[in-house]
């Protein structure tokens, strides 16, 4: 299907489900040998298809009691050693969230919500950019918490916005990419952009244990595409293909947008990922089918690795900068990695170059056995690839000397072999294929055209590899949440499945313990889906319970305990599985290896994002984005696209004159204690 076509779809209900049906076409020409193609080697082909494992690779991925374990185990999914010490909740999918028994989610912010001490109040029916500058953006993903004092009852919730719809967002205006934006103004325009980026805000423990927003606090502020000046660093900065009329130097650039996840560093930084943003440039040279015409652009090829010009959003009609037309050189700005002083808000962004331009989702930071920085890294595209990042000098107790880690450093790709053996292949100019003649004349070439860098060095093509869990022991878990263009013979060992709807998660043990390890191990934890039928070939420890298994795993998170939290991001595709995206707490060691237990829901049409713990585990923020949005086509009693006047549902508020509104809850133990424990 081309672009219009999927937009014309019946079946695609907003333009976000079209941006992401259209991403299903992989713009990775290097598939000759991917990770499904790895895994099937490595377990064996037949098996992976059936979705049968042998004893062996069974023991290997879930231990030896998996062999013996009771299936009708699976309906109580009360595994009596687990690690997971709450009630499991019943899956399902209505307006409205749920945790488990003996907890609270409350509500903590909303898009709209001051956060400023003279911020409007919100008023949906009269929005402008300067009111949103000042109040919380839009679709909340990746959430952090910095905290201000010894106790941790103050801090700084750092939460990334990633885009924006439309067609709920505001009144009367309906789905923009079947009319061609023409409902689009500069002033909408203008608040789009004042909704994305991301939401520095002061939160506190008040009397009960529950959090509140510090209205007055002098931290708080807003990092968006429409006004917040960054620097640029590292190897391409400055480079002939990062300067445009309006910076000459390449040096600096306005904003961040479609932040995904993130992280925070060591020394208290935040991290925001920059993924999708080829879907906001624009073009007005199309073709005679609707296609952009790059005939006369010099870096077509380039482009078309990353899928640039989008057309999903309407900026490049109003602002020249995201029109190719009149600046090619723009889209080479975004695709980084930002980072944020958030206790500093003199201090200006920083997107680091040094870690590469791709389709960002997630920059997870650890410490290697010598004191490097690492940063693990995927880029969300079917068949594109999981990096790393090891800095060349080592933390210490210097914040600015710090943020020096992220300028100066190695980008490595993986290769994930059948033998269970990963390899972390260099991104150097002059190494390999990393030549002149090849296409890359500097480091800065190598950087700006990552994808391109890595299909040169033939790192192995994923399935949508997203966030990544690193933890102190030298392990990894890669979330690679699904990939429906995958043939049966595009299989590989580290991504079995053909039309692989449903996701896997991928486990790494770097060699020696060591996060700045160039080689390892690697292993699959589970595969996603149900495991009751058959042809889906889905693998869990079988004590899982009808509620616990999941598709789609996305964010990740360690809590204090060294427990795995995966949520799920299963689009519109959430029909497959009858389930609304969660939060579950999966099991890494012993005999309960690939055990999951379901822990949060989120209401209809919603993705759940963060998660992300205060250091005494007492408290969970997560984030629930486009509420009411995806998937509502196929949402019993409800079989229609969702609209601001027509919502599928409008949660949090319940209140008949206001639209969904996405937010992040904070989650609590009534009467106090840790989470899960």
């Amino acid at each position: 299907m081309d672009r219009k076509q999927i937009i014309d779809d019946p079946q695609t209900g907003n333009k976000g489900e079209a941006f992401e049906t259209f991403d299903d076409i992989p713009a990775n020409p290097n598939l000759k040998r991917t990770i499904g193609d790895v895994i099937a080697s490595r377990y064996g082909r037949r098996d992976m298809l059936q979705g049968l494992l042998g004893v062996s690779a069974t023991t290997a991925l879930f231990g030896a009691a998996a062999l013996s374990a009771p299936r009708q185990a699976a309906a109580t999914g009360t595994a009596a050693n687990s690690r997971y010490a709450f009630d499991e909740l019943a899956w399902g999918n209505d307006e409205t969230h749920h945790v488990a028994r003996g907890y609270d989610a409350d509500v903590l912010l909303r898009w709209g919500d001051p956060i400023t001490a003279d911020a409007p109040d919100f008023d949906v029916m009269n929005q402008s950019a300067a009111a949103q500058l000042q109040q919380f953006g839009y679709n909340n993903d990746y959430a952090g918490f910095l905290p201000l004092n010894a106790e941790g009852s103050r801090g700084l919730l750092c939460v990334n916005h990633e885009y924006t719809n439309e067609e709920v967002m505001f009144p009367g205006l309906g789905r923009q990419d079947k009319a061609e934006f023409a409902g689009m103004t500069q002033a909408l325009v203008d608040i789009e952009m004042a909704a994305h980026g991301g939401s520095v805000v002061e939160i506190a423990r008040i009397d009960d244990g529950k959090w509140a927003v510090v209205r007055d606090g002098k931290m708080n502020r807003r990092i968006t595409p429409l006004d917040t000046v960054m620097r640029m660093d590292g190897p391409a900065a400055g480079h002939p293909r990062m300067q445009t009329s309006a910076d000459p130097s390449g040096t600096q650039v306005i904003g961040t947008l479609n932040n995904c996840a993130g992280g925070m560093t060591p020394w208290g930084t935040w991290l925001m990922a920059e993924e999708n943003f080829h879907g906001y440039f624009w073009t007005d040279r199309l073709d005679a089918g609707g296609k952009p015409d790059l005939s006369d652009q010099p870096e077509a090829a380039r482009m078309n690795r990353y899928g640039v010009p989008g057309r999903w959003y309407a900026w490049g009609k109003y602002y020249d900068r995201f029109n190719i037309d009149k600046e090619p050189n723009e889209a080479n700005r975004f695709g980084w990695v930002v980072e944020v002083d958030p206790r500093n808000p003199e201090a200006a962004p920083v997107k680091h170059t040094a870690l590469g331009r791709f389709r960002h989702e997630g920059a997870e930071t650890i410490t290697s056995k010598d004191g490097h920085l690492v940063v693990y890294m995927g880029d969300d595209a079917r068949f594109d690839y999981q990096y790393k990042y090891v800095s060349k000098g080592v933390v210490s107790a210097d914040p600015a000397a710090n943020s020096n880690l992220l300028r100066d450093g190695t980008l490595y790709a993986a290769r994930f072999d059948p033998d269970g053996s990963v390899r972390w292949l260099p991104l150097v100019h002059g190494q390999g294929p990393l030549t002149a003649e090849n296409g890359f004349a500097s480091q800065a070439d190598v950087l700006i055209d990552a994808r391109l860098a890595a299909d040169a060095l033939g790192a192995t093509p994923m399935d949508r590899p997203e966030d990544a869990a690193p933890r102190g022991d030298g392990t990894a878990y890669i979330m690679l949440t699904n990939n429906s263009r995958r043939t049966s013979g595009r299989t590989d060992a580290a991504n079995p499945r053909a039309r692989s709807d449903f996701g896997h998660i991928i486990e790494i043990k770097e060699d020696g313990g060591d996060h700045a390890a160039t080689r390892g191990r690697w292993s699959i934890l589970v595969k996603c889906g149900d495991p009751d039928i058959a042809a889906v070939g889905a693998e869990w420890n079988p004590e899982t319970s009808e509620n616990g298994w999941f598709a789609s795993p996305d964010n990740c998170a360690f809590d204090a305990d060294g427990r795995l939290w995966v949520a799920t991001d299963q689009g519109r595709k959430w029909n497959k599985t009858g389930k609304s995206d969660g939060l579950y707490g999966v099991e890494t060691e012993g005999d309960l290896r690939g055990h999951s237990k379901l822990f949060f829901r989120c209401p209809a049409g919603a993705e759940l994002c963060g998660p992300y713990f205060t250091p005494d585990g007492e408290t969970l923020f997560l984030a629930v984005q486009h509420p009411g949005t995806d998937g509502t086509m196929a949402l019993k009693g409800f079989e229609r696209a969702s609209t601001f006047e027509d919502p599928a549902t409008r949660w949090p508020d319940f209140d008949p004159d206001m639209p969904p509104r996405p937010a992040v809850v904070a989650v609590t133990r009534q009467g106090g204690g840790k989470i899960a424990t």
